[in-house]
C-alpha cells in the first residue's frame, strides 16, 4: 500500500504499474485509513476515488517514446552531448527531440518540460 502526499495522476499511474494494493494520500480520515487496511488485508485493491477519477480525466503523453527517453535521461542530469553517445545518435537529434518535447508540453524551457512531463507521470 502506498500512503502518500503526491495525491496525483501520474504518481498513482506509476504505483499501478508496480501493482500496488493501495493508494491512499495521507490527509485522508483516520477511519477511512483504517478502512483501507482492513480492505487490503482482505484481499481487496483500494485506489483513493479522487486521485483515481483525476487519473481517467489525464490525457495520454504527447510525446513520442524517443523524446520520452531523451527527456527522461535530461531529467536524471545528462546533457544532451551525453545523451546522444548514450543512445547513439547526433547530438543535433537529441537537440531537436529536446526542443520537440518543449513545444509538444507547452513549456518555457527543457526544465520546464521535464516538470510538466513528471507531474503528468509522462516520464
Amino acid at each position: 500500500m502506498i500512503l502518500t502526499v503526491l495525491g496525483r495522476p501520474g504518481f498513482l499511474r506509476r504505483t499501478l504499474d508496480a501493482h500496488v494494493s493501495g493508494f491512499v494520500v495521507k490527509d485522508a480520515p483516520s477511519d477511512e485509513l483504517i478502512g483501507t487496511l482492513r480492505r487490503i488485508s482482505a484481499g481487496e485493491r483500494v485506489i483513493d476515488p479522487q486521485v483515481a477519477l483525476a487519473a481517467l480525466e489525464m490525457s495520454c503523453s504527447p510525446l513520442s517514446p524517443r523524446e520520452a527517453d531523451v527527456l527522461r535521461r535530461f531529467a536524471v542530469g545528462a546533457n544532451p552531448t551525453e545523451i546522444a553517445a548514450e543512445l547513439f545518435l547526433s547530438y543535433g537529434t537529441v537537440r531537436n527531440y529536446l526542443a520537440s518535447a518543449v513545444t509538444k508540453l507547452g513549456g518555457r524551457n527543457r526544465m520546464d518540460a521535464v516538470r510538466i512531463a513528471s507531474e503528468a507521470g509522462w516520464l
